[in-house]
Parts: C-alpha cells; structure tokens; sequence
C-alpha cells in the first residue's frame, strides 16, 4: 500500500502540491520533503504527507495570511515561541536533550530543574520544601472522592489560598511554587512517602514491595514531562498570560487533560488491551470502533509519522515485565493497530500498556500523564509570565451579518 495516514505515493505527493514529479524531487532534494522506500518495492519512495502539508502552507501564507494563522491552530506552523521542548524528526528534545534518552536515567525533579532553568543554588532546596497543607488539611481532600484525579484537582484550590507566596509570578519563586505543588500531589497520593522522588512515592503508594516497579514509573513521568505546545500546555499558556497562579494554571491544564482527546484515552486503550486476548478479538474490537465512525485510540500522532518514541520506549519496559498475558494482549492491540489503520502506537498505547503489565491502578495512564506534564505546565507558565502579554487571538466571524 503506497498510500497510508502518513505517507502519500510520488504521484500523489506531487497531485496533492500541484507540480510535475521533477519538481516533487527537486523538493525532496532540498531537504524541504523526506521520502523513504515503500515496503516491497525498493525503486519507489513515499512522502511524508506532513512535509506535504507544510508546503501547501507556507504558499498559503503568501496568498492569504490570515487563513494561514487560522489554520496554525490546528498541527499547524508555531504559534507561540518556547525554549522547552523541540520535536523534530522523529524525535524530541528537553532544551537541547534528548527526552528519550533523560528517560533512561534522570528524575521526574531533575527534569524540572531542566525545564524550568533553576540556577545551581536552588537544586537542592527546591523538593525540599513541605507542600502548603499539613496532613490534618489533607485527610478529608483525600476521602472526597472515590476518583483521585478529582482528589487532585480538589487539593489544588485549597492549597492555593493557604500558599500566598504562590502569587508571586518571578521565575524564581514560580520554580519553588511548581515544586510545592508536586510535593501536594505526592502527598496526596501517598502521604507517608511524600518527601521521596515523586516516582518512589506512587511506587509506595501502587505497587508495595514491587521496587523494580519504580523506574518504570519514573520513566513514563520523565516521558510525560512535556511535549511542546499541546492542548493542555496551550491552556496552561493561556492562563499565566491572563496573570493566573501555577496552581490555577495547573487546575486549568488538568481540566484539558481529562478529556478523552487527551490524556484521558489511555483509559480507552485500556479497554481495548482487555478485550485483545486473541488476534481476532483485537480486530474484531477495532472493526467494531471503526464501523461506528469512532477514533480509535492509543495509535498514530501527527508529529511522528515513523512511530512515536514515547510508545517505543514503553512498549518496550511492558515487555520486559514478565507478565505474559498483558504482554501477549498488547502486541495483539499492536499488530491489530498496524494492519487496519496503518498506524504505529503513540504514547497512550504505551502508558496502558505498562499499565497492565504492572498491574498499576486503572486511573495510572491519566495520572502518569498529569502527574509528569505538571512539570512542563510550570516551565510554560515561566515562559509566558515572563513574555508578559496576554493571549488573545481573533475569531474569523461566520454568522449572519448585522
């Protein structure tokens, strides 16, 4: 199959820009699109149809610009400047490190000392400090509801009018405010291990007596951490531009997280691994998925078109945990994926499936992902406080006229 979600046939690629195969290789040849062979037949090579996308785009830009800025909200062009995260070819990047490769070793807490740009001195203070309620503040937080993402988003006020050092907005006061709030959630999650890596507190609180646990944790938070300007981080943006706290800006993330376009779908893939016991029966879910007209989630990602490294590197720890049947249910979720949509596993594939392998509590994914991108929410509300303008785009008005 030429043709796939990600990748267009020469023929196509040029129907699609307007122009003769010669001029689609004199593209390719400048390095403004990347080809690759097609399986099965060396002679031909696919284009990327993102490349595709960004050219049609940028003649858009010189015919009509206001049409071009409308469509960069949508995977389109940037829209706001960052320092944070690079995503480029396949990979991405904390400030000039690779993600994937900070993963395999550091901290959830080393990372933000990354992305938030701490000054040496301020290292080993940071995640020293106590979160802002005690824990006769905490208890009743933790029984309000029976789900603990609501329990996080519950602590989250409450410990914003008790820490009034958290509305002072100066990069350095927001890096001691961001490491108060992850010590909050640490607490609430498992009060008595509160003060260790935030990996090793949910272990505690998870996984008991499972260690080898904790650098699998550790390592989906650290994946997590950021992902450059997504719906949750553009919120976050959005909310310090208005001069918002980083606890607020923190509750508003988590609201746009929730959603099951976001990081709520691990718990819809979660639902797909539980029915994937045979091949057929992974099919059989996703024919199903597809016959409705519903998404199917856990698989493709706009920004890799080659697989995502997050998935990989998950995927990867899932396998290695042991546990034959979560790991036999996922590759077939996997193959299932990859023959009907042609589409490789993205992050949320990789959160559930570690999720299963390790017996982690339903709600790990979603948590996982908060939990984690707490730290790049905060490291983007540095960057916008500091930017010191407030975000307001135009609407393109479609309704009837006065």
């Amino acid at each position: 199959m030429t043709s796939t979600r990600h990748h267009l046939s020469a023929q196509q690629a040029a129907d699609v820009l307007g122009v003769t195969r010669a001029t689609l290789y004199a593209y390719a040849s400048r390095g403004q699109l990347r080809s690759e062979p097609i399986p099965g037949q060396p002679r031909e090579r696919r284009y990327y149809r993102e490349d595709l996308q960004r050219l049609q785009d940028r003649k858009e830009a010189r015919r009509d610009p206001a049409k071009a800025v409308a469509r960069g909200l949508h995977w389109g062009g940037p829209v706001l400047e960052s320092g944070i995260t690079l995503i480029q070819n396949g990979r991405f990047y904390y400030r000039g490190h690779d993600a994937v490769t900070l993963a395999e070793t550091a901290t959830l807490e080393e990372v933000a000392m990354l992305l938030w740009a701490a000054e040496a001195g301020e290292r080993a203070r940071l995640f020293e400090q106590p979160c802002a309620l005690s824990g006769r503040q905490l208890a009743p937080l933790r029984t309000c509801a029976k789900d603990g993402f609501a329990r996080l988003q519950a602590a989250l006020p409450i410990a914003a009018t008790v820490d009034l050092a958290s509305y002072d907005l100066r990069p350095a006061a927001v890096r001691y405010t961001g490491a108060r709030i992850i010590r909050l959630m640490a607490a609430m999650i498992a009060p008595r291990k509160s003060k260790v890596p935030l990996h090793r507190a949910l272990q505690s609180a998870w996984a008991p007596g499972r260690h080898a646990v904790a650098d699998v944790i550790r390592t989906a938070l650290v994946l997590c951490a950021d992902h450059e300007l997504n719906v949750s981080a553009f919120t976050a943006r959005c909310a310090a531009s208005a001069g918002a706290s980083p606890y607020d800006i923190v509750s508003a993330a988590m609201a746009t997280l929730k959603g099951y376009k976001h990081g709520g779908a691990g718990e819809r893939v979660l639902a797909l691994l539980a029915g994937s016991e045979t091949l057929r029966q992974a099919r059989s879910q996703m024919a199903g998925h597809l016959r409705r007209g519903e998404s199917v989630p856990g698989f493709g990602h706009p920004l890799y078109p080659s697989g995502d490294p997050r998935a990989v590197l998950l995927t990867r720890l899932a396998e290695s945990s042991g546990n034959t049947v979560a790991c036999r249910t996922a590759r077939n979720l996997r193959r299932a994926g990859t023959e009907l949509l042609q589409d490789l596993p993205n992050l949320d594939f990789g959160l559930a499936a570690i999720t299963n392998a390790y017996r982690l509590p339903d709600q790990a994914p979603v948590l996982l992902f908060a939990l984690g991108r707490m730290i790049g929410w905060i490291a983007h509300a540095i960057e916008e406080y500091g930017a010191g303008q407030l975000i307001r785009p135009r609407a393109r008005y479609t309704g009837p006229m006065p």
